[in-house]
């Protein structure tokens, strides 16, 4: 038996027990509450390591489009940095405060192919940082063959980054179960490059930078990383 499909038989067993299903569950309180209301545009520094961001032009939003994400989204920022010898990686982070199944839009594996591009392989993989492990995924995706965009991502439940959707439902379902309504994060990097280990190589370079230049408490909001 796999160890989701254990986690699964466990979570059913627990909600029988228990007496709860789904739709019984009604939490009330909003994790964000408790937060004290910081932006998530400013916990990450403007400049930091060896990183600076740079200042570019917002193009025309559709006003339909826009109307969307403000309906899905809380907060969405999108930056885009240059490293001290020239690489550019751009930041993409979506913020929900009341977690729902409408998040998952703004997957990449989504996300991307509603843009025209083509996802090619992927992994999942455990991020080593100082402060713990964040579970990442990489994916290889491209655009008409001529731009080749190699992505890193991760995404937060609460106080914790999860592994999967299963993973995403188990978290729901116990904060839940204590009467909250957990907010979610998803933290997007990509950089324009067609050697992709040198692509991968410098998105983890700049996420252990950036973690570095953050306190302890935007760590476990962003990553769920505990130090």
């Amino acid at each position: 038996m796999t160890r989701e499909l254990t986690s699964a038989v466990t979570l059913c067993a627990i909600m029988l027990l228990s007496g709860f299903s789904a739709n019984q569950i009604k939490p009330t309180n909003f994790m964000a509450d408790t937060r004290g209301g910081i932006k998530i545009s400013s916990i990450i520094p403007e400049n930091f390591g060896a990183w600076k961001k740079m200042d570019l032009s917002t193009g025309v939003v559709n006003p339909q489009q826009q109307q969307l994400l403000d309906e899905l989204y809380t907060e969405l920022v999108t930056r885009t940095y240059t490293s001290s010898d020239g690489y550019v990686i751009m930041l993409s982070m979506a913020y929900g405060k009341n977690q729902n199944d409408s998040f998952q839009v703004h997957l990449p594996e989504i996300c991307y192919p509603a843009q025209g591009f083509q996802v090619g392989a992927s992994r999942k993989m455990a991020l080593t940082t100082p402060y713990g492990e964040i579970p990442i995924k990489q994916l290889e995706t491209t655009f008409q063959s001529r731009r080749v965009e190699p992505v890193t991502y991760w995404t937060t439940i609460g106080n914790h980054a999860v592994k999967s959707g299963l993973d995403k439902k188990l978290k729901e379902m116990s904060y839940a179960m204590q009467g909250d309504i957990a907010d979610g994060l998803l933290f997007r990097i990509s950089s324009i490059d067609t050697d992709k280990p040198r692509a991968f190589s410098m998105q983890q370079k700049f996420i252990q930078e950036m973690l570095a230049s953050i306190t302890a408490a935007d760590r476990l909001r962003l990553a769920g990383l505990t130090d």
